[in-house]
């Protein structure tokens, strides 16, 4: 793998990502693909949206349909017929957000599948091994992400116990091909001095690049914006930073302001089904009744192909008809959206003008109850 800088404005910055699946222009949207899929699309929908690179879940690919299956298959690039880049997480977000079928150890975490009550073991040498049989471009090691507020005591023993994986599983990776990049994960909980120390001593590990996870679990906004920035800026600059399951576009419109390089997030589709489109002015709820015969498009101007075919009246009734076409348009747009919306920011980096893009942004955009949460939306899509 390759990070080249390209462009800095403040501490915004546009890079190209080179990996052996092609390159990627950051800041970069990953659409999720948590089993392989991008919930109602096709990886022709995804290049038609912009999409680079996609995310795809180690934890579920393990349960269904197994690691071993896939790189039997030819890895996931063939296995799901997308030839671009895919970033892997290790699993941790699960240990988070299934907490309740699984108990941590120095060993790993012995969990019940959510699937069929089955018990495994995932360790950091398992986990690195899923994600070399899946092939993935960029892998992660397994860490601990834990749910704000947590005590100092625990959120230091954690932010211990995720150090110790990382070098066990980096371990594992430097016998691999070489072909796969390897991010470390800063945890830290919500302790400024806690954060600044994983950073440092995850550094230290001397990783390919940098993810920045156990944010948006329950912290308040503010704190989440301090703790964001405190730690992109004590990263390594020629290093891809990469915001986990990190957010509304709000959130990745103040998390690029403080040099954040790559985002993923279940939104846009999970979104979608729920009969939201993403705007310029906010988001859109499709089943409220004064869209029943509106023959606009959702968003004037928008180049996807929902809005250049569909009006509101017509999404409107497939929503409320559960037609699953519906899903898929309004998955389309949003994802559009956020594709969009990076690749604009990128452009005003580049021409030095983020500072003006991010004002006009806030200007327009309606902070609704659904842009003030904090809740992290990493890959959980099942």
């Amino acid at each position: 793998m390759k990070f080249e800088l390209l462009k800095t404005d403040g501490a915004a910055r546009v890079a190209r990502l080179s990996t052996a699946h092609g390159p990627v222009d950051t800041p970069a949207f990953m659409p999720v693909g948590t089993q392989g899929s991008v919930k109602s699309l096709t990886p022709e929908d995804l290049r038609r949206t912009g999409a680079q690179i996609l995310l795809a879940n180690t934890y579920h690919l393990f349960l269904r349909p197994g690691h071993r299956l896939i790189g039997e298959l030819g890895g996931l690039h063939r296995f799901m017929s997308w030839d671009g880049p895919i970033l892997t997480d290790s699993g941790g977000f699960q240990v988070y957000s299934l907490a309740a079928l699984g108990k941590v150890s120095e060993e790993g975490v012995r969990f019940r599948s959510h699937l069929d009550g089955s018990e495994h073991l995932l360790t950091p040498e398992l986990s690195v091994e899923i994600q070399q049989a899946l092939g993935a471009d960029i892998i992660h090691p397994l860490d601990e992400c834990l749910a704000h507020p947590v005590h100092r005591a625990e959120t230091e023993a954690s932010q211990a116990l995720t150090l110790r994986w990382a070098a066990r599983a980096k371990a594992v990776h430097s016998r691999g091909s070489g072909r796969q990049a390897m991010f470390g994960i800063v945890q830290g909980g919500g302790y400024q001095d806690v954060r600044r120390r994983a950073v440092e001593e995850t550094c230290a590990l001397e990783f390919d690049g940098y993810a920045i996870g156990g944010l948006a679990v329950g912290e308040p906004k503010p704190l989440m914006l301090d703790l964001l920035e405190l730690s992109a800026a004590l990263l390594p600059k020629d290093r891809p930073r990469y915001l986990m399951g990190v957010g509304t576009p709000p959130d990745l419109v103040e998390a690029v302001a403080r040099g954040v390089d790559l985002f993923d997030c279940v939104l846009p589709t999970r979104n979608a089904r729920n009969g939201q489109l993403f705007t310029a002015h906010g988001v859109l709820t499709i089943k409220q009744a004064r869209y029943a015969a509106d023959p606009t498009p959702p968003e004037e101007g928008c180049a996807c192909y929902t809005c250049r075919t569909f009006s509101l009246a017509y999404l409107r009734h497939l929503f409320v008809g559960r037609e699953l076409l519906a899903y898929r348009l309004l998955s389309l747009h949003n994802l559009h959206f956020y594709l969009a919306l990076l690749a604009d920011m990128r452009a005003a980096i580049l021409r030095g003008t983020f500072d003006a893009f991010r004002t006009r942004f806030f200007e327009r955009y309606a902070v609704s109850s659904l842009d003030v949460s904090s809740e992290n939306l990493a890959d959980t899509e099942a």
